[in-house]
């Protein structure tokens, strides 16, 4: 089954073909990080033009690079949230136009399903059940995949997503948008032991509920403290406190969640799934718990389409379609 899928939720428009929900038969990314890298973040408004600018061209490029035709599509999955909202819509009115044009199924996908799916993509070997992490710039959940399309929320950040902390640590350390990879870079060089910063609590009944907020205002305000006070900033060191205190959080809390589910399997998904103190820290977790991890290569990590024809695949044959009255949301449960 092919399966022509779209991605638009945020910067980056990108068009795939997928072949039963495991092979990726080619995945066209637009990226619009230097449209937004002078804002230092992204402009919603812009990132839904530049979607309507480029979406046809990438659709034709994919098919092309699939070495298909359109005749040959079986059904059509796009994002439809959570996301920019214009953005979103940019990519559902395309998608529910090819479905209408080809005559084949609409497939609605949540983007954090997506993210999920990338796993299958680079592990033909995993099935649910799984326990997966999935950690990007906006969203940050601990999921029990119980099956392909039954998934269920353990624990999320209570305010900024992980990959958020990361940006505006980013920023404030003069590194620029989008400020995963740089953070990263830096902190390879730094000792992660050069400043102490808080583990925010959360209070509640939930123990896998988690939140960023704190240590974002941590980094800014030792950043602002030196600026003000003509004291030497240790930006390395703190990018590799930064990563620690980042990675304790999540990893401590999942494999915690693992153990009392009795879960041999975990995935990690997300474009913070790229960061490598973090995918350090899963391996040895792993390694010393006996659990089995599955995390994508980094080209799998970020925004893609190619994640949203996986999941669409298994939507479809548990029969979630949806007709031209298809709406985007900003927001959505999972």
């Amino acid at each position: 089954m092919l399966i022509l899928s779209v991605e638009s939720s945020c910067d980056e428009t990108a068009v795939a073909v997928v072949e039963n929900g495991r092979k990726i038969l080619a995945d066209e990314i637009f990226s619009q990080v230097a449209l937004h890298e002078i804002y230092g973040g992204v402009v919603p408004e812009i990132a839904a033009r530049s979607h309507l600018e480029v979406i046809t061209y990438l659709a034709d490029r994919a098919l092309d690079k699939a070495g298909i035709s359109r005749r040959e599509i079986d059904a059509v999955a796009c994002t439809y949230a959570p996301g920019l909202i214009g953005a979103v819509l940019v990519g559902v009115n395309f998608a529910k136009s090819a479905a209408l044009a080809l005559g084949v199924p609409l497939i609605p996908v949540h983007h954090i399903r997506g993210h999920i799916a990338a796993n299958y993509l680079a592990f033909p070997e995993l099935e649910p059940p799984f326990l997966c992490l999935a950690i990007s710039g906006g969203n940050t959940m601990l999921v029990d995949v119980r099956d392909y399309t039954d998934m269920a929320v353990l624990g999320r950040t209570r305010d900024d997503a992980a990959g958020e902390c990361f940006d505006k640590s980013a920023r404030v350390l003069g590194l620029g948008y989008p400020g995963g990879k740089p953070i990263d870079e830096l902190s390879k060089q730094g000792d992660d032991r050069a400043y102490d910063l808080p583990r925010p609590a959360v209070h509640g009944d939930n123990p896998y509920d988690m939140s960023f907020s704190g240590l974002k205002t941590a980094v800014v305000n030792i950043a602002h403290h030196a600026e003000q006070t003509g004291e030497a900033l240790d930006k390395a060191g703190l990018a590799a406190s930064l990563c620690r205190a980042v990675s304790e959080s999540l990893v401590g809390r999942t494999m915690d969640a693992a153990k009392a589910l009795g879960q041999t399997q975990i995935a990690v998904a997300g474009g913070v799934a790229a960061n490598s103190r973090i995918r350090a820290d899963f391996e040895a977790a792993c390694a010393k718990a006996g659990k089995k991890l599955f995390v994508p290569p980094l080209r799998l990590c970020g925004d893609n389409a190619a994640m949203i024809g996986a999941q669409g695949y298994y939507e479809l044959l548990a029969g979630h379609t949806a007709g031209s009255d298809l709406n985007a949301y900003a927001t959505k449960a999972l």
